[in-house]
C-alpha cells in the first residue's frame, strides 16, 4: 500500500513539474519575445514618426534602464510574494504597453510604453528561477533549467519572422497587438496553474533563512562575479543579434538575406544548444567546464568570421556552431548561480544577477554602434569574442562556496 502510494505521489509530483515548467517557459519565451518587438519595425516605425534611429533607439535605451534600476528591487519583492501572481503582473504591463503603444499616435506614448514594458520585464528572471528552484524537484532542476532557457531563445528567434509577418498583414501597430495578445495568453496559462499540495510544501522556504539573506550576504564575490559573467554573455549575445548583419555586409559584402540567414542559424541553434546543455548540466557537477568549453568554441567561431570571408554555407555553419555551443552553456551558467545563492535568496540573487542583461543591454549599442559609425566591421566580432574570454575568466576565478 504504501509503494502504490509513493508510486501516485511521484506520478503526481512529476506531471505538477512538467506544468510548471512548461507555464514559466512560455513566460521566458514571451519576455525574449517583446524584447525583439521593435528592431525589425524600426523602419516602419520610424517612418510613421518621423525620427531619427537614435530616436527611435531611446525606447530601447528606456525598456533596459526601467529594468536595470528597478530589477533588484523586483526581485527582493519576489522572495516575499507569491511569484507566480509577479510573473502575471509582468506579462500584464508588457501587453498593456505594447497595446497602448499600438494605440495611441505619439511617439512620446511610445517611448513611454517602452518604460512600462520594461517594468514588467524586471519580474520575469527572479520569478522564474524562485518558481523553478522552489518548487521543481532537486533532481529536475537542471532539466527545467535548459527548458526555460530554450523557450527563452525561441522567443528570441521566433519574435523577427513573427513581427514581420504580422506586419505584412496589419502593418506594425497590428503587430504590436499581436505582441499583447501573446503576452496575455501566457498569463491566462500561469493564471489557471494551481499549486498541488506537494509543490506549496516545496516551494516555502524557512522564515529563518529569509530573515537571514541580507544586502551583505547578497553581495558576496560570487553574486557580484555572476554579474559580471551575465553583462558579458549579454554584450556579446545583443551585440552579434543587433550588429552582425550590417557588420558582415561592410566587411565582406555579404547580402542581407544570407547575413540573416546566419543570424537566424545562431539563435535557432542556441535554443537546441540549451537542450544538450540541459542533458550535461544533469550528467556533470563540473557546471563550470562546460560553461568554459562552451564559450571559448564560441568565441573561436565568431573571432574566424571577422578575421576571414566564408562562402555561404561555411558562414551559416560557422554560426550555427557557435550558437550551438553559446546555447550548451546556459543552463551550466544557472546552476551556476544557484551553486553560490543563500537559502531564501533566489529572487533576491537573480534579481541582482540578472541585472546583468540590462547593463549589457544599455551598453551594447553604445560600443558596437559606435564601432559601426567609425567604420569598424571587424571589431565588432573581435570585440565579442573578448566579450566572451572575459565571461570566461569571471567563471574561472568565481568561488564555488554557497554563502551562508
Amino acid at each position: 500500500m504504501s509503494e502504490a502510494t509513493d508510486r501516485t505521489f511521484t506520478a503526481a509530483r512529476r506531471a505538477s513539474d512538467t506544468k510548471l515548467i512548461a507555464s514559466v517557459s512560455a513566460a521566458h519565451f514571451v519576455s525574449h519575445f517583446y524584447y525583439l518587438v521593435l528592431p525589425p519595425l524600426f523602419a516602419f516605425v520610424r517612418a510613421d514618426y518621423n525620427v531619427s534611429y537614435t530616436e527611435l533607439g531611446i525606447a530601447l535605451t528606456v525598456f533596459n534602464v526601467a529594468s536595470a534600476t528597478l530589477q533588484t528591487p523586483a526581485g527582493f519583492l519576489i522572495d516575499r510574494v507569491d511569484a507566480r501572481l509577479a510573473l502575471i503582473a509582468g506579462l500584464m504591463l508588457g501587453a498593456l504597453g505594447y497595446t497602448v503603444a499600438a494605440l495611441v499616435d505619439s511617439y512620446w506614448v511610445l517611448i513611454a510604453m517602452f518604460a512600462l514594458i520594461g517594468l514588467g520585464n524586471t519580474v520575469y528572471h527572479p520569478a522564474d528561477y524562485t518558481l523553478l528552484s522552489h518548487r521543481i524537484s532537486p533532481e529536475r532542476t537542471s532539466h527545467a533549467y535548459s527548458i526555460h532557457s530554450f523557450a527563452g531563445m525561441l522567443g528570441s528567434a521566433a519574435a523577427p519572422v513573427s513581427v514581420l509577418f504580422l506586419h505584412s498583414l496589419f502593418g506594425w501597430r497590428g503587430a504590436f497587438f499581436g505582441a499583447a495578445i501573446l503576452g496575455t495568453t501566457a498569463a491566462a496559462v500561469l493564471f489557471v496553474q494551481r499549486d498541488t499540495p506537494a509543490q506549496v510544501s516545496a516551494a516555502k522556504p524557512h522564515a529563518s533563512a529569509n530573515s537571514n539573506v541580507t544586502w551583505r550576504i547578497v553581495l558576496t564575490k560570487p553574486i557580484l562575479m555572476s554579474i559580471l559573467f551575465f553583462m558579458f554573455l549579454a554584450t556579446s549575445s545583443f551585440g552579434l543579434q543587433n550588429y552582425c548583419v550590417v557588420a558582415l555586409g561592410e566587411l565582406y559584402g555579404t547580402a542581407p538575406v544570407t547575413a540573416n540567414a546566419a543570424l537566424s542559424a545562431f539563435l535557432v541553434l542556441s535554443a537546441f544548444g540549451v537542450l544538450a546543455g540541459g542533458v550535461l548540466a544533469g550528467r556533470t557537477s563540473q557546471h563550470a567546464i562546460v560553461a568554459v568549453t562552451g564559450l571559448a568554441i564560441a568565441g573561436l567561431a565568431i573571432v574566424f568570421l571577422g578575421l576571414v570571408d566564408l562562402p555561404t554555407l561555411v558562414l551559416i555553419l560557422a554560426m550555427s556552431l557557435a550558437g550551438f555551443s553559446y546555447g550548451t552553456v546556459m543552463p551550466s551558467r544557472d546552476m551556476l548561480v544557484r551553486a553560490v545563492t543563500p537559502p531564501g535568496a533566489f529572487g533576491k540573487v537573480f534579481g541582482i544577477v540578472t541585472n546583468g542583461f540590462s547593463i549589457g543591454g544599455i551598453i551594447s549599442p553604445l560600443i558596437f554602434g559606435a564601432l559601426m559609425d567609425h567604420g569598424r566591421p571587424r571589431t565588432v566580432f573581435l570585440l565579442i569574442g573578448t566579450f566572451l574570454v572575459l565571461a570566461i575568466a569571471t567563471v574561472m576565478t568565481t568561488p564555488r562556496k554557497r554563502p551562508v
